[in-house]
């Protein structure tokens, strides 16, 4: 169903936009849109607000590169405000924290991020790139590497070598997010199962 925003209720034209992570739910920022700046966003699937300073349209990562990928915009009960729910790419702060509330390097925050150039690697391959070239052995060998990492990382726990035993674990883990996509399947459904689990 189309969303009906009351922008008359406010002088300028312009209803709050609240940004929030789609993966990890954190607020990361709050912005602006006037009906020319929702359509836009739609249209791009980027956020776009009204910069009041600029006086213009204004694509959030325009020049940074740090663009929020649109996932869901949903209105408030009295349609005069927005909720907008992205994949953030990069930083959202100008001042390179995770939120413009001075948040930064969150765990959560750059698994979603890795997540996210994991996917740009397997829909944009590049003989450059390892995780290209797993996607491009196929299901089985992406499989089999993920048992290879969890072996590895047995052993190593065996041991007293944190380094050693850390640098595996995070072996383990992007082998894993690589074969969640190459499954079609995404982390935040795997976290969804846990929070279920967790509420029973």
């Amino acid at each position: 169903m189309k969303m009906t925003i009351n922008f008359l209720k406010y002088a300028d034209g312009l209803v709050p936009a609240v940004v929030q992570d789609a993966v990890t739910n954190k607020v990361l920022m709050l912005g602006f849109m006037n009906e020319a700046a929702l359509a836009k966003t739609e249209e791009l699937q980027k956020v776009t607000f009204f910069s009041r300073s600029k006086n213009r349209l204004w694509t959030k990562g325009e020049e940074s590169g740090n663009f929020l990928l649109l996932k869901e915009i949903k209105a408030d009960c009295d349609n005069d405000t927005l909720l907008v729910m992205v994949n953030p790419v990069g930083p959202v702060c100008h001042t390179g924290a995770d939120t413009c509330w001075g948040e930064t390097n969150s765990s959560d925050n750059f698994l979603s991020q890795l997540e996210l150039i994991i996917t740009d690697r397997k829909n944009n391959p590049s003989d450059k790139s390892y995780t290209s070239s797993l996607f491009a052995k196929g299901i089985n060998k992406i499989a089999q590497k993920v048992g290879e990492e969890a072996v590895e990382l047995v052993i190593e726990a065996k041991d007293n070598n944190d380094d050693l035993f850390k640098g595996e674990a995070a072996d383990l883990l992007f082998h894993y997010l690589v074969l969640l996509q190459a499954k079609g399947v995404q982390l935040k459904d795997i976290i969804h199962i846990l929070k279920d689990r967790h509420s029973k």
